[in-house]
């Protein structure tokens, strides 16, 4: 499914982001210490190799909300940036702090002048944020960047299962109002 938001499309598709290989950057719902995990940050450890931790190292720890980018190195893609998203029910205001890891990220992506990235559904996995939530803020949160993002040609997001993205496509209807 796709939506025009100001000069970017935005996408909502299911896959697995570790395999996008036509996006210059994927966004890793990382860990604090950036390391291989569970979840979307073992498949994009595991499809980059063992050079990515090594490249994260020096970065690690980071703080709920921030970002940080690294190259790809086996991945089809150019960079990687990694997030911390806040676990549901622990980190507060974790709205707020959920909206800062799309905001921060896409901050990246334009001082790096890259026109094309891919999201997981940050922090929905392993610290249990409610998918439908989830989408609401990712979705608000882009919706209010679009028209100040300069670089940015396409924002993906790539879901993990169909109950995912069909939550995503039942969101972007009513906030994007196709």
């Amino acid at each position: 499914m796709k939506f025009k938001l100001a000069k970017l499309e935005l996408q909502l598709i299911k896959g697995d982001i570790s395999a996008q290989t036509d996006i210059e950057a994927v966004v890793n719902a990382a860990n604090a210490q950036l390391k291989t995990g569970g979840g979307v940050a073992g498949a994009i450890h595991r499809a980059a190799g063992p050079e990515l931790e090594e490249a994260c190292r020096d970065l690690a720890p980071i703080q709920v909300g921030e970002a940080v980018i690294t190259s790809a190195f086996k991945l089809p893609n150019q960079y990687v940036i990694h997030t911390l998203g806040p676990v549901y029910g622990e980190d507060k205001p974790e709205a707020e702090l959920l909206a800062r890891c799309y905001q921060n990220s896409l901050h990246l992506v334009e001082e790096c002048q890259l026109k094309s990235v891919a999201f997981p559904a940050i922090s929905t996995g392993a610290f249990a944020y409610p998918i439908k939530e989830a989408a609401q803020i990712s979705l608000k949160t882009i919706k209010e960047m679009a028209a100040d993002l300069k670089k940015i040609k396409l924002i993906r997001f790539v879901l993990y299962s169909s109950k995912d993205l069909e939550v995503y496509k039942n969101e972007a209807k009513k906030i994007l109002k196709k």
